[in-house]
Order: C-alpha cells, then sequence, then structure tokens
C-alpha cells in the first residue's frame, strides 16, 4: 500500500494455513462449544462469569517489548506463538507467553516485519515490508538461532504486504501492483527460495487499488490450492481468488467501503475453501467504518455484508477452532465475535489489537501497538 504523504506506513500480515484449518473430532467440538457458551453469556468487557468462574477474556503477556507495534503473528498452538514487528523484531514463546525471547534477525533493526508464518517452533518464515529492498524474506530452521535472508526486493515499483503458506513446502507472498497488477512471488521449498510468477492470469488492478498490511492477513489461503488477495484503496475493495496457488485468478467487489487513502478489506479468513469473513474500513481513528465486515459462501465469488457489522474499524480476523459459526475480529478499539457465521457482530472487548490467530488445541492470539500480545484464557 503506497504511503500516505511521508507519514503513512504500511500496516499488516497473515496467519498460518495450518492454523487456520478444521480438522474437528467431536471432543475437542464439544471442548470449544462448552468454552464458547461461556463466552457469549457474558456482556461486552465482562470479566467474570459469575458464580461459576472467570469468563474466557483476552489475557496480556509481557514480552518487554513496549516500543514494538506487532501486526506479524503465528499462532502454532497454546503454548507456542510468534511476533513480528517494527524495529526489527521478532518474538518467540512455547511456555503459552510466560517468558519470550528475543530471536530478531541480526542486523534488521531498520526493518518492519508485517508477517511471520511458522510450521513450529523451530521452523518459520517472516516478511519485512516496504518499497524496493525494504521488502525482504527471511527463514530459520532453529527457532530464530539463525536467519537465512532466501529474497530482497530489488524492483522499486514493488512493495510486498503479506504471505501465506498451504503447507510447510508452497507459499506466496504479494506485492502492490506492478505494470497494472499484483505481484506474486512464489515457494515450493518452504520460503528457502522464491520465484515472481507470470501475471497473465492476474486481473488488472484498479486505479489507487493495492493490499494493506495491517494484520498479515491481506493473503490467505485454505487447503492445497486456494488463496484469496484483499484490497482497497481505490474506488471498490475487491478481493481476488485463485484455485491454482496464484496462476490464475479470478476477482469479486465486496460490500465495504473503500477508497483513498486507507480503507478497504484489511483481512480475510477462511474456515474453508468455501466459507469467508472479511472485515476492513477506514484506518483513520477519527473516520467512521460502516458496512466493516462480510461473508461468503461460495469461495468469495459473492460478498454480503454483515446485518450488524463491528462498530469501527478491524485489521484482523480468525475463526474459533472447530467452530462452523464462531469468531473473532479484532482492531485499535476492541475485539468483536460473532456466533453466527459473521452475520452479527457484538464487542466483547475494548482493548487494542492489530491481529488475531487461533489454532487447532483450542488456543487464541492477539497482538498490536505497544509490545501487546494476548492469549484468550479463562
Amino acid at each position: 500500500m503506497r504511503p500516505l504523504g511521508k507519514t503513512w506506513r504500511r500496516t499488516g500480515t497473515v496467519r498460518t494455513a495450518r492454523a487456520r484449518r478444521a480438522g474437528r473430532t467431536a471432543a475437542a467440538g464439544a471442548a470449544c462449544a462448552a468454552a464458547l457458551a461461556v463466552l457469549t453469556a457474558v456482556p461486552a468487557q465482562a470479566r467474570e462469569a459469575g458464580p461459576g468462574g472467570r469468563a474466557p477474556a483476552w489475557a496480556l503477556k509481557d514480552t518487554g517489548a513496549s516500543t514494538v507495534r506487532f501486526r506479524g503473528l503465528a499462532a502454532v498452538d497454546r503454548d507456542t506463538a510468534w511476533v513480528a514487528g517494527t524495529r526489527g523484531t521478532v518474538l518467540r514463546t512455547t511456555d503459552g507467553g510466560a517468558s519470550w525471547r528475543n530471536v530478531s534477525p541480526p542486523g534488521a533493526a531498520d526493518l518492519q516485519f508485517r508477517d511471520v508464518e511458522a510450521f513450529d517452533a523451530r521452523h518459520a518464515v517472516v516478511l519485512a515490508i516496504g518499497e524496493g529492498e525494504a521488502s525482504r524474506v527471511y527463514r530459520t530452521d532453529d527457532g530464530g538461532a539463525t536467519w537465512t535472508e532466501s529474497f530482497r526486493n530489488t524492483d522499486a515499483r514493488a512493495f510486498y504486504d503479506c504471505l501465506t503458506f498451504f503447507d510447510r513446502r508452497h507459499g506466496l507472498a504479494m506485492s502492490d501492483p506492478v505494470d497494472g497488477r499484483f505481484r506474486i512471488l512464489s515457494t515450493s521449498d518452504g520460503g528457502r527460495s522464491w520465484t515472481v510468477l507470470p501475471d497473465a492470469g492476474m486481473p488488472s488492478a484498479l486505479p489507487g487499488e493495492a493490499g494493506f498490511a495491517a494484520s498479515g492477513q491481506c493473503l490467505v489461503s485454505a487447503g492445497p490450492r486456494d488463496v484469496w488477495l484483499a484490497t482497497g484503496g481505490a474506488a471498490r475493495a475487491r478481493v481476488l481468488h485463485s484455485a491454482d496457488r496464484g496462476a490464475t485468478w479470478t476477482v469479486t467487489d465486496a460490500p465495504i467501503p473503500a477508497g483513498d487513502p486507507a480503507r478497504g478489506v484489511f483481512a480475510l479468513a477462511f474456515r474453508d475453501r468455501g466459507h469467508g469473513l472479511a472485515v476492513g474500513g477506514d484506518y483513520r481513528a477519527d473516520q467512521p467504518s460502516p458496512s466493516a465486515a462480510a461473508t461468503t459462501a461460495d469461495a468469495g465469488r459473492t460478498w454480503r455484508p454483515a446485518g450488524t457489522p463491528p462498530p469501527a474499524y478491524r485489521s484482523g480476523v480468525a475463526w474459533l477452532p472447530h467452530s462452523r459459526t464462531a469468531a473473532l475480529a479484532v482492531g485499535p478499539t476492541g475485539t468483536d465475535l460473532t456466533t453466527d457465521a459473521g452475520r452479527t457482530w457484538r464487542t466483547v472487548d475494548t482493548g487494542s489489537y492489530d491481529t488475531v490467530d487461533c489454532t487447532r488445541d483450542h488456543g487464541c492470539w492477539a497482538a498490536g501497538e505497544q509490545g501487546r500480545v494476548a492469549r484468550l484464557e479463562r
């Protein structure tokens, strides 16, 4: 996304495809249903569940990085998570957030990491955003003890925003339009090497159209081949879909208001290849964001606005694990919950977060400004 004068710095990142996949079991579904029942029973900002104990709520974890904004988040499970942010910072926890290890790549202090994809506690890929050579990809195979720079953008016209992985080997990264089309970077070896894909199958971009590096969720995948790309900044917000790992794309208008300088779809989440959520709005704090959410049930061919959307701009969204109807959306003014697959939303917390991610073992994490990282706990 292009800068707003000299002050706008792109805001964004992507969740691991693995952490988003359903893979339900009867026992896991029952556990999630029980937790969800308690969560939905309490009003916004409630912290006590009454006589039965505490309701699930965000529990802040001390990262010791109060000057860093974490827009990149990869939740591996309830114990392990990676966050990436400003000042070239990457942190990792393996004990549920009780302690954090600074595993930042050396010499990266001037970079802005906006997306991180983690396969486990040892293997991860991070994306730095920016014009020209500021856009880079790093990979670690030893928990961040060492990093390898596997891609550095040499095209001054390109600006990479987000990345996603279909599995441990195959992944994509996206750049704002170059020569009138979004640019797609592809890897088939887990992020060790990258290739720019031909753009013949990519629809033309609209004037001013771009992606938002706000939460790592402007490019998301579900299953072995499907991937979606969210846009804004132009006259219309759109969602692009590829069913062949980025070789060819179709495009659909989204019913979230768009326009200059930074309005549109900021984040996507798909619980399977058919059912998805979109959130966004106007990132500026003093501007309203009506119709800030939408849903699809046909892989993004059509989108419907939420009947009761979040009350303000939202930059991140994630399905609750093992649920077909529940999801969380986050933004600088709060967290919203839906229990009807995105048709209606209500605020359940007013803390500031930029991104959210949930895992199959019922771990949900959120991250944002001032080093804020939290896990959903009872």
